[in-house]
Protein backbone atom coordinates (compact mmCIF):
# COMPACT_ATOMS: atom_id res chain seq x y z
CA UNK A 1 0.00 0.00 0.00
CA UNK A 2 1.51 3.73 -1.00
CA UNK A 3 1.85 6.28 1.46
CA UNK A 4 1.99 10.04 1.79
CA UNK A 5 5.77 11.29 1.22
CA UNK A 6 6.48 13.99 3.73
CA UNK A 7 8.83 17.05 3.34
CA UNK A 8 11.21 15.08 4.23
CA UNK A 9 11.10 12.20 1.66
CA UNK A 10 10.28 15.06 -1.25
CA UNK A 11 13.30 16.65 -1.05
CA UNK A 12 15.16 13.26 -1.22
CA UNK A 13 13.79 12.74 -4.45
CA UNK A 14 15.86 13.10 -7.34
CA UNK A 15 16.05 16.46 -8.94
CA UNK A 16 16.16 17.19 -12.75
CA UNK A 17 19.06 15.62 -13.99
CA UNK A 18 22.04 17.73 -14.81
CA UNK A 19 21.98 17.79 -18.61
CA UNK A 20 24.46 20.58 -18.72
CA UNK A 21 22.41 23.60 -18.47
CA UNK A 22 23.58 26.74 -16.49
CA UNK A 23 20.75 27.21 -13.36
CA UNK A 24 20.54 31.12 -14.47
CA UNK A 25 16.37 30.85 -13.96
CA UNK A 26 16.15 33.16 -10.34
CA UNK A 27 12.66 32.38 -8.56
CA UNK A 28 11.83 36.05 -9.69
CA UNK A 29 12.26 35.63 -13.58
CA UNK A 30 9.76 32.40 -12.92
CA UNK A 31 6.73 33.61 -11.20
CA UNK A 32 6.70 36.62 -13.68
CA UNK A 33 7.46 34.46 -16.51
CA UNK A 34 4.01 32.06 -14.97
CA UNK A 35 2.36 35.46 -14.82
CA UNK A 36 3.00 36.51 -18.52
CA UNK A 37 2.45 32.87 -19.73
CA UNK A 38 -1.19 33.85 -18.63
CA UNK A 39 -1.32 37.04 -21.23
CA UNK A 40 -0.57 36.49 -24.40
CA UNK A 41 -1.72 37.59 -28.16
CA UNK A 42 -5.13 34.98 -27.80
CA UNK A 43 -5.97 37.76 -24.79
CA UNK A 44 -4.57 41.14 -27.12
CA UNK A 45 -5.36 40.20 -30.33
CA UNK A 46 -7.25 36.96 -30.67
CA UNK A 47 -9.67 38.08 -28.44
CA UNK A 48 -11.18 40.55 -30.70
CA UNK A 49 -12.29 38.23 -33.00
CA UNK A 50 -14.15 35.79 -30.51
CA UNK A 51 -15.78 38.99 -29.14
CA UNK A 52 -17.13 40.18 -32.40
CA UNK A 53 -18.30 36.35 -33.07
CA UNK A 54 -19.72 35.28 -29.69
CA UNK A 55 -20.39 38.63 -27.37
CA UNK A 56 -20.02 38.57 -23.82
CA UNK A 57 -19.85 35.15 -23.50
CA UNK A 58 -16.60 35.03 -24.43
CA UNK A 59 -16.77 35.59 -20.36
CA UNK A 60 -18.00 32.12 -19.64
CA UNK A 61 -16.00 30.60 -22.17
CA UNK A 62 -12.59 31.84 -20.73
CA UNK A 63 -14.07 31.06 -17.17
CA UNK A 64 -14.17 26.97 -18.16
CA UNK A 65 -11.24 26.92 -20.37
CA UNK A 66 -9.11 28.21 -16.97
CA UNK A 67 -10.82 25.72 -15.02
CA UNK A 68 -9.81 22.81 -17.05
CA UNK A 69 -6.00 24.64 -17.72
CA UNK A 70 -5.79 24.68 -13.80
CA UNK A 71 -6.84 20.97 -13.15
CA UNK A 72 -3.95 20.31 -16.40
CA UNK A 73 -1.28 22.51 -14.59
CA UNK A 74 -2.11 20.29 -11.16
CA UNK A 75 -1.72 17.21 -12.74
CA UNK A 76 1.56 18.42 -14.10
CA UNK A 77 2.42 19.82 -11.13
CA UNK A 78 2.00 16.65 -8.87
CA UNK A 79 3.98 14.65 -11.71
CA UNK A 80 7.10 17.23 -11.20
CA UNK A 81 6.87 16.70 -7.41
CA UNK A 82 6.98 13.09 -8.17
CA UNK A 83 9.81 13.55 -10.44
CA UNK A 84 11.51 16.55 -11.90
CA UNK A 85 12.61 16.46 -15.40
CA UNK A 86 13.16 19.57 -17.89
CA UNK A 87 11.42 17.51 -20.31
CA UNK A 88 9.02 16.89 -18.63
CA UNK A 89 5.82 16.51 -21.00
CA UNK A 90 7.48 13.82 -23.34
CA UNK A 91 9.57 12.06 -20.42
CA UNK A 92 6.31 11.29 -18.18
CA UNK A 93 4.45 10.11 -21.50
CA UNK A 94 7.22 7.94 -22.62
CA UNK A 95 7.41 6.34 -18.52
CA UNK A 96 3.90 6.16 -18.01
CA UNK A 97 2.03 5.86 -21.99
CA UNK A 98 4.82 4.39 -24.30
CA UNK A 99 8.14 5.39 -26.32
CA UNK A 100 6.20 5.97 -28.78
CA UNK A 101 3.98 8.39 -26.99
CA UNK A 102 6.48 10.13 -25.73
CA UNK A 103 8.38 10.45 -28.93
CA UNK A 104 5.14 11.62 -30.20
CA UNK A 105 4.63 14.23 -27.37
CA UNK A 106 8.50 15.25 -27.69
CA UNK A 107 7.87 16.20 -31.06
CA UNK A 108 4.42 17.61 -31.15
CA UNK A 109 5.34 19.83 -27.97
CA UNK A 110 7.99 21.31 -30.55
CA UNK A 111 5.69 21.91 -32.92
CA UNK A 112 3.59 23.59 -30.93
CA UNK A 113 5.77 26.46 -30.14
CA UNK A 114 7.07 26.15 -33.44
CA UNK A 115 3.90 26.98 -35.20
CA UNK A 116 3.22 29.08 -31.73
CA UNK A 117 5.80 32.06 -32.54
CA UNK A 118 4.28 31.75 -36.68
CA UNK A 119 1.47 32.77 -34.96
CA UNK A 120 2.97 35.88 -32.73
CA UNK A 121 5.24 37.09 -35.25
CA UNK A 122 2.35 37.67 -37.42
CA UNK A 123 0.44 39.27 -34.55
CA UNK A 124 4.17 41.71 -33.98
CA UNK A 125 3.96 42.41 -37.52
CA UNK A 126 0.17 43.65 -37.57
CA UNK A 127 1.01 45.60 -34.06
CA UNK A 128 4.28 47.51 -36.13
CA UNK A 129 1.94 48.33 -38.96
CA UNK A 130 0.38 51.06 -36.80
CA UNK A 131 2.97 52.83 -36.41
CA UNK A 132 4.47 51.55 -40.42
CA UNK A 133 1.56 50.66 -41.89
CA UNK A 134 3.44 51.12 -45.46
CA UNK A 135 6.13 48.09 -44.54
CA UNK A 136 5.03 44.62 -45.16
CA UNK A 137 3.58 42.71 -42.15
CA UNK A 138 6.16 39.91 -43.29
CA UNK A 139 8.94 42.20 -43.30
CA UNK A 140 8.42 43.33 -39.84
CA UNK A 141 7.59 39.49 -38.62
CA UNK A 142 11.08 38.52 -39.85
CA UNK A 143 12.93 41.11 -38.12
CA UNK A 144 11.27 40.70 -34.85
CA UNK A 145 12.06 36.91 -34.86
CA UNK A 146 15.71 37.64 -35.72
CA UNK A 147 15.87 40.03 -32.40
CA UNK A 148 14.41 37.71 -30.81
CA UNK A 149 17.05 34.99 -31.49
CA UNK A 150 19.47 37.15 -30.27
CA UNK A 151 18.20 36.95 -27.46
CA UNK A 152 17.85 33.75 -27.10
CA UNK A 153 21.84 32.60 -27.94
CA UNK A 154 23.39 35.05 -25.75
CA UNK A 155 22.15 33.71 -22.47
CA UNK A 156 19.87 31.96 -20.13
CA UNK A 157 20.03 34.82 -18.04
CA UNK A 158 19.13 37.17 -20.58
CA UNK A 159 15.98 35.57 -21.65
CA UNK A 160 14.61 34.75 -18.56
CA UNK A 161 15.33 39.17 -17.54
CA UNK A 162 13.84 39.73 -20.91
CA UNK A 163 11.12 37.51 -20.11
CA UNK A 164 10.79 39.53 -16.95
CA UNK A 165 10.15 43.05 -17.99
CA UNK A 166 8.37 41.74 -21.00
CA UNK A 167 5.67 40.48 -18.75
CA UNK A 168 6.30 43.37 -15.69
CA UNK A 169 5.05 45.39 -19.00
CA UNK A 170 1.80 43.39 -19.70
CA UNK A 171 0.88 42.56 -16.27
CA UNK A 172 1.06 46.89 -15.30
CA UNK A 173 -0.76 47.55 -18.81
CA UNK A 174 -3.57 45.01 -18.03
CA UNK A 175 -4.13 46.30 -14.39
CA UNK A 176 -4.08 49.92 -15.53
CA UNK A 177 -6.70 49.34 -18.05
CA UNK A 178 -9.15 47.51 -15.35
CA UNK A 179 -8.66 50.51 -13.21
CA UNK A 180 -8.97 53.09 -15.74
CA UNK A 181 -12.26 51.11 -16.72
CA UNK A 182 -13.68 51.20 -13.28
CA UNK A 183 -13.19 54.46 -12.90
CA UNK A 184 -15.32 55.29 -16.40
CA UNK A 185 -17.89 52.89 -14.97
CA UNK A 186 -18.00 54.40 -11.18
CA UNK A 187 -16.76 58.11 -11.60
CA UNK A 188 -18.40 58.60 -15.99
CA UNK A 189 -15.59 59.91 -16.75
CA UNK A 190 -14.05 60.31 -20.45
CA UNK A 191 -16.41 60.56 -23.64
CA UNK A 192 -17.41 57.06 -22.82
CA UNK A 193 -18.85 58.17 -19.41
CA UNK A 194 -22.45 58.75 -20.56
CA UNK A 195 -22.43 54.96 -22.04
CA UNK A 196 -20.34 52.70 -20.40
CA UNK A 197 -22.11 50.35 -18.13
CA UNK A 198 -22.38 46.17 -16.63
CA UNK A 199 -25.45 45.88 -18.79
CA UNK A 200 -23.82 46.14 -21.94
CA UNK A 201 -23.07 42.52 -20.92
CA UNK A 202 -26.69 41.31 -20.87
CA UNK A 203 -28.59 44.12 -22.77
CA UNK A 204 -27.17 44.20 -26.51
CA UNK A 205 -28.72 41.53 -27.96
CA UNK A 206 -28.05 38.90 -24.58
CA UNK A 207 -25.13 37.25 -23.28
CA UNK A 208 -24.89 34.67 -25.81
CA UNK A 209 -26.05 36.63 -28.78
CA UNK A 210 -25.97 34.21 -31.24
CA UNK A 211 -26.82 31.36 -29.42
CA UNK A 212 -24.70 29.02 -26.58
CA UNK A 213 -23.54 26.79 -29.97
CA UNK A 214 -21.94 29.29 -31.70
CA UNK A 215 -20.02 30.02 -28.11
CA UNK A 216 -18.69 26.60 -28.28
CA UNK A 217 -17.93 27.03 -32.32
CA UNK A 218 -15.12 29.74 -31.04
CA UNK A 219 -13.53 27.46 -28.12
CA UNK A 220 -10.26 27.40 -30.27
CA UNK A 221 -9.55 31.07 -29.66
CA UNK A 222 -10.17 30.70 -26.37
CA UNK A 223 -7.59 27.89 -25.89
CA UNK A 224 -5.06 29.64 -27.97
CA UNK A 225 -4.89 32.31 -25.69
CA UNK A 226 -3.95 29.49 -23.04
CA UNK A 227 -1.50 27.95 -24.99
CA UNK A 228 2.14 28.23 -23.62
CA UNK A 229 0.79 28.22 -19.86
CA UNK A 230 2.64 24.93 -18.64
CA UNK A 231 6.15 26.37 -19.81
CA UNK A 232 7.03 26.91 -16.31
CA UNK A 233 7.40 22.82 -16.63
CA UNK A 234 10.38 23.18 -18.90
CA UNK A 235 12.39 25.41 -16.83
CA UNK A 236 13.45 22.79 -14.22
CA UNK A 237 16.89 21.87 -15.55
CA UNK A 238 17.78 26.09 -15.55
CA UNK A 239 15.56 26.68 -12.53
CA UNK A 240 17.27 27.76 -8.71
CA UNK A 241 14.65 26.00 -6.03
CA UNK A 242 12.91 24.31 -9.07
CA UNK A 243 10.32 22.37 -7.07
CA UNK A 244 9.06 25.02 -4.61
CA UNK A 245 8.83 27.81 -7.28
CA UNK A 246 7.10 25.71 -9.67
CA UNK A 247 4.42 24.53 -7.13
CA UNK A 248 4.03 28.81 -6.10
CA UNK A 249 3.74 29.10 -9.99
CA UNK A 250 0.96 26.94 -10.16
CA UNK A 251 -1.34 27.46 -7.13
CA UNK A 252 -0.75 30.77 -7.94
CA UNK A 253 -2.81 30.78 -11.40
CA UNK A 254 -6.55 31.09 -10.63
CA UNK A 255 -5.83 34.63 -9.45
CA UNK A 256 -3.83 35.43 -12.91
CA UNK A 257 -7.00 33.77 -14.88
CA UNK A 258 -9.75 35.21 -12.64
CA UNK A 259 -7.83 39.22 -12.78
CA UNK A 260 -5.91 39.06 -16.03
CA UNK A 261 -8.68 37.53 -18.32
CA UNK A 262 -12.11 37.84 -16.31
CA UNK A 263 -11.73 41.18 -15.05
CA UNK A 264 -10.12 42.73 -18.00
CA UNK A 265 -13.09 41.18 -20.56
CA UNK A 266 -15.41 42.10 -18.16
CA UNK A 267 -14.16 45.42 -18.32
CA UNK A 268 -14.08 45.75 -21.94
CA UNK A 269 -17.37 44.39 -22.48
CA UNK A 270 -18.44 47.14 -20.14
CA UNK A 271 -16.64 50.15 -21.32
CA UNK A 272 -17.51 49.66 -24.73
CA UNK A 273 -20.46 47.35 -26.18
CA UNK A 274 -19.71 44.20 -27.50
CA UNK A 275 -20.76 45.12 -30.84
CA UNK A 276 -18.09 48.26 -31.38
CA UNK A 277 -14.95 45.78 -31.50
CA UNK A 278 -13.75 45.19 -34.78
CA UNK A 279 -11.79 41.27 -35.19
CA UNK A 280 -8.23 42.11 -36.02
CA UNK A 281 -8.65 45.34 -33.88
CA UNK A 282 -6.87 45.13 -30.56
CA UNK A 283 -9.79 45.67 -28.46
CA UNK A 284 -7.25 47.39 -25.59
CA UNK A 285 -5.93 49.37 -28.31
CA UNK A 286 -9.50 49.95 -29.52
CA UNK A 287 -10.72 51.17 -26.34
CA UNK A 288 -8.09 53.22 -24.86
CA UNK A 289 -8.08 55.13 -28.64
CA UNK A 290 -12.19 55.66 -27.69
CA UNK A 291 -11.29 56.87 -23.81
CA UNK A 292 -9.57 59.65 -25.62
CA UNK A 293 -6.46 59.68 -23.59
CA UNK A 294 -3.46 61.71 -25.48
CA UNK A 295 -0.83 58.68 -27.07
CA UNK A 296 -2.55 56.05 -24.83
CA UNK A 297 -3.35 53.83 -27.96
CA UNK A 298 -0.03 54.05 -28.99
CA UNK A 299 0.70 52.87 -25.67
CA UNK A 300 -1.58 49.60 -25.44
CA UNK A 301 -0.24 49.09 -28.84
CA UNK A 302 3.25 48.48 -27.58
CA UNK A 303 2.00 46.49 -24.64
CA UNK A 304 0.24 44.17 -27.06
CA UNK A 305 3.36 44.24 -29.20
CA UNK A 306 5.06 43.10 -26.42
CA UNK A 307 3.21 40.15 -25.28
CA UNK A 308 3.73 38.75 -28.73
CA UNK A 309 7.05 39.60 -28.31
CA UNK A 310 7.16 37.84 -25.14
CA UNK A 311 5.64 34.96 -26.59
CA UNK A 312 7.79 34.30 -29.11
CA UNK A 313 11.01 34.47 -27.06
CA UNK A 314 9.11 31.80 -24.77
CA UNK A 315 8.48 29.92 -27.87
CA UNK A 316 12.59 29.93 -28.97
CA UNK A 317 13.40 28.89 -25.70
CA UNK A 318 10.78 26.09 -25.56
CA UNK A 319 11.17 24.86 -28.69
CA UNK A 320 15.03 24.64 -28.32
CA UNK A 321 15.27 22.88 -25.20
CA UNK A 322 12.78 20.27 -26.30
CA UNK A 323 14.69 19.78 -29.82
CA UNK A 324 17.98 18.91 -27.73
CA UNK A 325 15.93 17.07 -24.87
CA UNK A 326 14.66 14.79 -28.25
CA UNK A 327 18.55 14.50 -28.94
CA UNK A 328 19.86 13.47 -25.92
CA UNK A 329 17.04 10.54 -25.95
CA UNK A 330 17.97 9.50 -29.43
CA UNK A 331 14.97 10.66 -31.14
CA UNK A 332 16.44 13.59 -32.96
CA UNK A 333 19.83 14.13 -35.17
CA UNK A 334 22.37 14.06 -32.47
CA UNK A 335 23.91 17.40 -33.73
CA UNK A 336 21.09 18.74 -31.86
CA UNK A 337 22.80 17.61 -28.20
CA UNK A 338 25.45 20.08 -28.33
CA UNK A 339 25.93 23.34 -26.09
CA UNK A 340 27.57 26.62 -26.92
CA UNK A 341 30.34 27.78 -24.65
CA UNK A 342 27.05 29.93 -22.59
CA UNK A 343 25.81 26.14 -21.69
CA UNK A 344 22.62 26.76 -24.26
CA UNK A 345 21.07 24.37 -26.88
CA UNK A 346 22.58 26.38 -29.93
CA UNK A 347 22.09 24.03 -32.77
CA UNK A 348 18.01 23.22 -31.36
CA UNK A 349 17.73 26.94 -31.34
CA UNK A 350 19.13 27.87 -34.51
CA UNK A 351 17.02 25.19 -36.06
CA UNK A 352 14.04 25.76 -34.70
CA UNK A 353 14.11 29.56 -35.53
CA UNK A 354 14.40 28.54 -38.69
CA UNK A 355 11.93 26.60 -38.81
CA UNK A 356 9.65 29.50 -37.09
CA UNK A 357 10.66 31.85 -40.27
CA UNK A 358 8.28 29.57 -42.25
CA UNK A 359 5.67 31.72 -40.55
CA UNK A 360 7.05 34.69 -42.84
CA UNK A 361 5.96 33.05 -45.72
CA UNK A 362 3.00 31.94 -45.15
CA UNK A 363 2.05 36.03 -44.22
CA UNK A 364 3.79 36.77 -47.91
CA UNK A 365 1.70 34.00 -49.49
CA UNK A 366 -1.99 34.19 -47.47
CA UNK A 367 -1.68 37.43 -45.19
CA UNK A 368 -5.23 37.67 -44.58
CA UNK A 369 -5.78 33.69 -43.20
CA UNK A 370 -2.29 33.73 -41.55
CA UNK A 371 -2.91 33.90 -38.46
CA UNK A 372 -6.32 31.54 -38.50
CA UNK A 373 -3.92 29.23 -40.26
CA UNK A 374 -1.61 29.10 -37.96
CA UNK A 375 -3.50 29.08 -34.77
CA UNK A 376 -5.63 26.03 -35.77
CA UNK A 377 -2.64 24.23 -36.31
CA UNK A 378 -1.09 25.03 -33.22
CA UNK A 379 -4.24 24.24 -31.08
CA UNK A 380 -4.07 20.88 -31.94
CA UNK A 381 -0.46 20.55 -31.45
CA UNK A 382 -1.13 22.44 -27.89
CA UNK A 383 -4.02 20.16 -27.27
CA UNK A 384 -2.20 17.07 -27.79
CA UNK A 385 0.27 18.01 -25.14
CA UNK A 386 -2.32 18.61 -22.45
CA UNK A 387 -4.53 15.40 -22.97
CA UNK A 388 -1.12 13.16 -22.52
CA UNK A 389 -0.14 15.11 -19.40
CA UNK A 390 -3.41 14.28 -18.18
CA UNK A 391 -3.27 10.66 -19.53
CA UNK A 392 0.79 10.40 -18.26
CA UNK A 393 -1.19 11.93 -14.37
CA UNK A 394 -3.63 8.57 -14.77
CA UNK A 395 -1.25 6.41 -15.29
CA UNK A 396 0.82 7.12 -12.50
CA UNK A 397 -1.95 7.76 -10.23
CA UNK A 398 -2.84 3.85 -11.16
CA UNK A 399 0.35 2.67 -9.93
CA UNK A 400 0.04 4.67 -6.82
CA UNK A 401 -2.72 3.00 -5.86
CA UNK A 402 -1.13 -0.55 -6.74
CA UNK A 403 1.78 0.60 -4.70
CA UNK A 404 4.26 0.94 -7.55
CA UNK A 405 5.13 4.26 -7.02
CA UNK A 406 4.90 6.78 -4.07
CA UNK A 407 2.24 9.04 -3.35
CA UNK A 408 3.14 13.29 -3.29
CA UNK A 409 1.61 15.86 -1.28
CA UNK A 410 0.97 17.78 -4.02
CA UNK A 411 -2.24 16.00 -5.73
CA UNK A 412 -4.29 16.74 -8.66
CA UNK A 413 -7.74 17.69 -7.17
CA UNK A 414 -10.64 15.40 -7.96
CA UNK A 415 -8.31 13.05 -10.01
CA UNK A 416 -9.04 11.02 -11.69
CA UNK A 417 -12.84 12.03 -12.37
CA UNK A 418 -11.65 16.03 -12.92
CA UNK A 419 -8.76 13.61 -15.80
CA UNK A 420 -11.54 12.27 -17.45
CA UNK A 421 -13.66 15.49 -17.48
CA UNK A 422 -10.64 17.80 -18.85
CA UNK A 423 -9.84 15.05 -21.39
CA UNK A 424 -13.79 15.33 -23.04
CA UNK A 425 -13.39 18.72 -22.67
CA UNK A 426 -10.14 18.96 -24.96
CA UNK A 427 -12.05 16.35 -27.50
CA UNK A 428 -14.86 18.35 -27.72
CA UNK A 429 -13.08 21.51 -28.82
CA UNK A 430 -10.90 19.17 -31.37
CA UNK A 431 -13.95 18.22 -33.12
CA UNK A 432 -15.55 21.66 -32.96
CA UNK A 433 -12.88 23.13 -34.83
CA UNK A 434 -12.56 19.59 -37.26
CA UNK A 435 -16.49 20.88 -37.70
CA UNK A 436 -15.10 24.47 -38.72
CA UNK A 437 -13.75 25.48 -42.33
CA UNK A 438 -11.91 28.41 -40.77
CA UNK A 439 -9.87 25.69 -38.28
CA UNK A 440 -10.01 22.36 -40.38
CA UNK A 441 -6.96 22.66 -41.58
CA UNK A 442 -5.56 22.30 -38.38
CA UNK A 443 -6.83 18.87 -38.47
CA UNK A 444 -5.66 17.96 -41.76
CA UNK A 445 -2.05 18.96 -40.71
CA UNK A 446 -2.31 17.50 -37.59
CA UNK A 447 -3.28 14.23 -39.34
CA UNK A 448 -0.46 14.36 -41.83
CA UNK A 449 1.75 14.85 -38.68
CA UNK A 450 0.47 11.99 -36.62
CA UNK A 451 1.70 10.18 -39.78
CA UNK A 452 4.86 11.79 -40.10
CA UNK A 453 5.50 10.55 -36.42
CA UNK A 454 4.84 6.70 -37.20
CA UNK A 455 7.26 7.10 -39.65
CA UNK A 456 9.69 9.06 -37.58
CA UNK A 457 9.30 6.51 -34.78
CA UNK A 458 9.95 3.54 -36.81
CA UNK A 459 13.33 5.54 -38.07
CA UNK A 460 14.68 6.24 -34.70
CA UNK A 461 13.88 2.86 -33.39
CA UNK A 462 15.87 1.33 -35.83
CA UNK A 463 18.73 3.49 -35.49
CA UNK A 464 18.70 2.79 -31.70
CA UNK A 465 18.59 -1.11 -32.83
CA UNK A 466 21.32 -0.85 -34.84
Amino acid sequence: MSRPVDTADESRQAGPPDEGYRRGLTSRQIQMMAIGGAIGTGLFYGSSTVIARIGPSVIACYAAAGVIIFLIMRALGELMTYRLTSRSFADYAREFCGPFLGFTTGWSYWLAWTVGCMAEVTAAGHYIAYWWPAVPVWATAGVALLVLFVANIVSVTLFGELEFWFATVKVVAILALIVIGIGILTFGFSTLGDTASVRHLWTDGGFAPHGAWQSMLAMHGIVFAYLGIELVGLTAGEAKNPKETLRKAINTLPVRIAVFYIGALVVLLSVLSWTEYTPGVSPFVQVLAAVGIPGAAGIMNFVVLTAALSACNSGIYSAGRMLRGLAVSGQAPAAMKRLSARRLPLPAVILSTLIMGFGVVVNVVSPDKAFVYITSVNVYAGMWTWAMILVAHLRYRSKVRAGLLPTVGFRMPGAPVTNWLALLCLTFVAILMGASSDTRLGLYVWLIWFAVMIAGYRVARGRAVR
